[in-house]
């Protein structure tokens, strides 16, 4: 694991981990009365002091004794003796005293039992062969004890001499015990083996009948060497995890030196207790559990002291790291501590409830850090578009660090959470996607001041590309990455959608008004000039093609679909806005022909150029076949399927169209409009055609002009009189016009004299003379007026 090479082997002269762990070298005394009294006298000791006055007392009982008794004597001496020799040195190996230039005692019979300064002599030069005849010794004085051989005095006098040999045992052992990777395996072997049966005669002295030791000796087990050896353990323990870690040249915290420190020798000390220590014990000791457990209690007990303390974010990512992750996974879980752990329980390294509230405080300093560093990204960004700085080109695209700065900035709150654990990452994700929406309306905001306050700026249209294309990587870091629910992933684009569309809206602005005028000409020609015209709009949108090429892929194909839909969208327009009605079907037909051969010329160039709007295919072809097309039922038929490709498509849309069709009755045209009541509200459009395009439809209230060429007059109920008085003063200032041309029909209503209309009504076609476009202003009043005056008088009588 990247981390671990990092906190256990990437610090420069870090030592392999078979380096001797530096443990105390003080030896913790006996608590024993006996034992530090005796210390005391050691230095009066002599050979006659305890062997042979013992041999003495007992020589009648020993005359007495029969030969098989004696050899029964013999024979256990000799096994307690084979306990303690076996990690003997081998004839012609030197031991560890012997290496120190002290010579050896003189030997003596196997049967005979070192004097008191022989013992002295020998465990002051860490020979732990000595344990075995201070064993023996031991139980000689019981057994004279027992049998009264000597006076009360005489056996504490004893006693003493031999509990000071057993401090002296006890400092050897549990010194070699506290070093254990600086002592050679025999002796630890040895010490281990003395260790083993002290806690054996513990048991054995515990398991025995009647009140603890002899008549006139004091009581000396359990002598506890078992747990003064654990105790060691737990000390050297705490010593090692609290020395004071060495400053380092990579920037860490005391805290974050704090917890390497103390997981590296955790885990360094007890994989060594594993190798060098372990193969050595008795099993019943179970030292790897038992440096396991001192080494857990103590970094539980350091970690808690720790946060007694106000952390700060750092640090308390930190902690959460080590109690959650490394600890139990890099340390416990190691692939050499892991089988040797199984069964020992040593929990978490901080209740459930500190953790909680570190996650608590872990989450709310995560959220805070990503809320800082993303406004000042776009702080920087914002500063790098008003000082009008060029963005940088990347394989011949504008293009800004900005996204990838934010992506890389909520991604690592991810996966530092889920470094800790994954439930945490899982809590996190929701606040920080939350962050992310609240960045990006931040960074529309921005870029729409931008828009509107920098346009004069010479890298204007340069900076506005770039931020267009940051588009691409958020939108793909929300859709693929995040993998959010269709309701947040709609959140969290729109802003982005807002900020292409503004961007888009701001590239083409200067296309579209070139193209306005072009467009202005299908109104203001003859009906059969506008080829040449569309020629002029499609060369003027080529010429401008080059502008976007810094543009990513994607977004120069949503561009130019924009650019596809707004020719469309025009030539609609003003298709509906001409004032032209043809009474035959030849007329019709040849108008058709030519919206058919423009709408191939549009689609063609789109589609070379880029556009992928395929949807906009069959919007100028359908609506050609309308015009066309003669028999109603036909129609309909066209109408529903163009309904059905368009459902934005409306009954003024619709009326607009029919109303080219002047050989088109009144009724059909009503019955064709019909057709759409079936869609209406069937479905929503999934892109915007027609309702981008604004047209009154015929059932608006009042009465309605259709003039050719003063477009639609609508007049509600109380300005009629004004506009009958417009009419008859030919002042066409007086009419109220609108956009949408229509048919040369007057829907009239009678007026009584408290202006309350009847419901009494009369709608004539007037003939207007000449072609349409030939028409005057004039003429077309002057033809209304008298027509409207004769319908009057035809329907309501004169006056």
């Amino acid at each position: 694991m990247l981390k671990m090479l990092t906190l256990f082997q990437g610090l420069p002269g870090q030592q392999p981990v078979s380096r001797a762990p530096d443990f105390p070298r003080s030896a913790q005394k006996l608590p024993s009365t006996s034992e530090a009294e005796s210390e005391a006298s050691m230095s009066e000791a002599s050979s006659e002091d305890l062997v042979p006055s013992l041999e003495v007392e007992m020589a009648a009982d020993r005359d007495e004794e029969e030969a098989g008794k004696k050899k029964k004597k013999s024979k256990g001496l000799a096994t307690m003796f084979s306990v303690f020799t076996k990690g003997r040195k081998k004839k012609g190996q030197p031991s560890l005293a012997e290496t120190e230039g002290e010579p050896e005692s003189s030997p003596r019979p196997p049967a005979q039992l070192p004097t008191v300064e022989e013992l002295k002599a020998d465990l002051e030069r860490g020979r732990l062969e000595a344990a075995g005849p201070l064993l023996a010794l031991e139980l000689e004085l019981q057994e004279a004890a027992a049998a009264g051989l000597a006076s009360e005095e005489e056996l504490v006098r004893r006693q003493s001499k031999v509990e000071a040999l057993y401090a002296l045992l006890r400092d050897q052992v549990l010194g070699l015990l506290r070093r254990p990777l600086e002592a050679a395996p025999e002796r630890l072997r040895q010490a281990l083996a003395v260790l083993a049966e002290q806690e054996r005669q513990d048991r054995a002295a515990a398991a025995a009948a009647g009140p603890p030791g002899s008549p006139g000796l004091a009581a000396t087990r359990p002598r506890g060497w078992l747990q003064l050896w654990r105790d060691g353990v737990a000390q050297a323990a705490a010593e090692r995890l609290s020395r004071r870690p060495a400053a380092d040249a990579e920037g860490r915290t005391e805290a974050e030196r704090a917890f390497l420190h103390m997981g590296r020798t955790m885990k360094e000390d007890l994989e060594a207790v594993v190798e060098r220590l372990k193969p050595l014990s008795p099993a019943d000791f179970s030292v790897v559990a038992a440096y396991a457990e001192s080494y857990h209690a103590e970094f539980a007990a350091q970690l808690a002291a720790l946060t007694q303390f106000e952390l700060c974010p750092r640090d308390t990512s930190m902690l959460l790291l080590w109690v959650q992750n490394l600890y139990p996974n890099d340390i416990l879980n190691s692939p050499k501590l892991s089988p040797e752990l199984q069964g020992v329980r040593l929990g978490t390294l901080l209740p459930q409830t500190q953790i909680r509230q570190l996650e608590a405080t872990f989450l709310s300093n995560e959220v805070a850090s990503i809320r800082e560093l993303t406004a000042r990204a776009l702080e920087l960004e914002s500063e790098r578009w008003t000082k009008d700085e060029a963005p940088q080109r990347l394989d011949g695209r504008c293009h800004s660090e900005l996204a990838i700065d934010i992506i890389q900035i909520i991604s690592q709150g991810q996966d530092k959470a889920e470094s800790i654990t994954l439930d945490l990452g899982t809590q996190i994700k929701p606040l920080l996607l939350e962050e992310l929406a609240r960045f990006l309306r931040s960074y529309q905001r921005a870029f729409d001041e931008f828009l509107e306050r920098c346009r004069q700026l010479r890298n204007y249209r340069a900076n506005v590309i770039a931020n267009i294309n940051n588009c691409l990587p958020f939108r793909m870091s929300v859709e693929q990455r995040w993998q959010t629910p269709p309701d947040l992933r709609s959140s969290l684009l729109r802003p982005l959608n807002e900020l292409k569309s503004h961007g888009f809206d701001t590239l083409l602005q200067n296309l579209f008004g070139d193209l306005k005028p072009l467009f202005k000409r299908f109104t203001q020609t003859r009906w059969d000039a506008p080829q040449q015209t569309l020629e002029e709009i499609i060369s003027t949108v080529a010429e401008r093609m080059p502008e976007f090429s810094e543009l990513q892929d994607c977004f120069r194909e949503e561009l130019l679909e924009a650019v596809h839909l707004h020719l469309v969208k025009e030539y609609i327009t003003h298709l509906c806005k001409r004032r032209l009605v043809l009474k035959t079907a030849e007329q019709q037909q040849q108008l058709a022909g030519l919206v058919q051969a423009n709408a191939q010329d549009i689609q063609q160039f789109c589609t070379q150029s880029g556009s992928r709007a395929t949807w906009l295919h069959h919007a100028l072809p359908t609506l050609a076949e309308i015009i066309r097309l003669q028999d109603p039922s036909a129609i309909k038929i066209e109408v529903a399927t163009y309904a059905a490709l368009y459902p934005d498509f409306s009954k003024g849309h619709l009326s607009a169209i029919l109303a080219i069709k002047g050989n088109l009755s009144s009724s059909d045209a009503k019955s064709i409009r019909s057709i759409l009541d079936i869609n209406t509200g069937a479905h929503e459009p999934s892109k915007a055609l027609f309702s981008l395009i604004k047209i009154p439809g015929p059932g608006d209230e009042g009465t309605q002009f259709m003039l050719p060429s003063l477009s639609w007059v609508p007049c509600a109920a109380q300005e009629q009189p004004a506009a009958l008085a417009a009419l008859n003063s030919h002042d066409p200032s007086d009419v109220r016009k609108s956009s949408v041309p229509g048919k040369d029909t007057v829907n009239i209503h009678r007026w009584d004299g408290g202006l309350k209309p009847v419901t009494a009504a009369f709608s004539k076609e007037v003939e207007t003379p000449g072609p349409p476009w030939q028409r005057t202003e004039g003429g077309e009043l002057k033809a209304l007026r008298d027509g409207l005056q004769g319908g009057v008088q035809e329907a309501f009588g004169p006056g």
